[in-house]
């Protein structure tokens, strides 16, 4: 598998994080880089919380210099998730099991395999620097104490198909998968990208719930607009959610 042309490639044996290695390291950048830390020990994840990292898994961050508004450069997320999709293909062989659950996690065989967290580096207009942090249980997955109440049962590829990883490896696949998803956004647009999200989106047309900080949405998975936003059918009507962290 080749490296793709214009990415560079760092891989560190230990860093407090990959998305705050991104941002000490993105102004002397003079293009996009993945950056794997073979060892976390301050690892997080969306909204503060701490992300379990045991040895093995894969710990790594895109570090990206959009042009699009900040609206736009959000929808990399689905970017990401498709990455890791086919990543996770290539590296096993096997499609079967692996779903996308709104708006920024991988599952396999119904539990969370790997997550995504994109942070906005620099203090210009827009996003002077977009880092993508990208989090998958290769080996092992945390225990149930380790996430919070209600969240999906964590697994690790190692546990739920029988291969093992490496984080290496599996750079290569997700650089690989990454840039031609990215070639995709950047040339066509997101319809294309939102077409296949939702092809192997997670409970598409089943109910869900959507909390926020401050509410609870209870509706039928219709499906994720233009904007990238969560669409659900309720009784008072269809309603649009741009972030929440959704539950089944």
């Amino acid at each position: 598998m080749s490296w793709p042309a214009g990415y560079g490639r760092r891989v560190l044996a230990e860093v407090d994080s990959t998305n705050a290695e991104a941002a000490r390291l993105a102004g002397s950048l003079a293009g996009p880089e993945w950056i794997l830390a073979l060892r976390q020990n301050a690892a997080r994840g969306r909204r503060g919380r701490p992300w379990a990292n045991p040895a093995g898994n894969f710990s790594g961050t895109l570090v990206l210099m959009p042009t699009e508004s900040p609206a736009v450069v959000a929808l990399r997320s689905f970017v990401a998730s498709l990455a890791l999709f086919d990543a996770f293909v290539a590296v096993t062989g096997r499609a079967a099991g692996l779903s996308l659950k709104w708006p920024n996690d991988v599952l396999l065989n119904g539990g969370k395999v790997a997550g995504i967290l994109l942070e906005s580096l620099g203090q210009r207009a827009g996003v002077a620097h977009l880092a993508i942090g990208i989090g998958i249980n290769l080996a092992e997955a945390p225990g149930a104490g380790e996430v919070e109440p209600g969240a999906l049962r964590p697994v690790s590829l190692l546990s739920e198909v029988g291969v093992r990883v490496t984080p290496e490896e599996m750079l290569d696949a997700l650089a690989t998968a990454y840039a031609a998803h990215e070639a995709r956004f950047v040339t066509y647009g997101f319809a294309p990208i939102r077409e296949a999200w939702l092809a192997r989106a997670a409970r598409l047309g089943e109910v869900i719930t959507a909390r926020t900080g401050t509410a609870e949405t209870t509706g039928t998975f219709e499906t994720v607009d233009a904007a990238g936003n969560l669409v659900l059918k309720t009784p008072g009507g269809r309603q649009a959610i741009a972030a929440a962290d959704v539950f089944f």
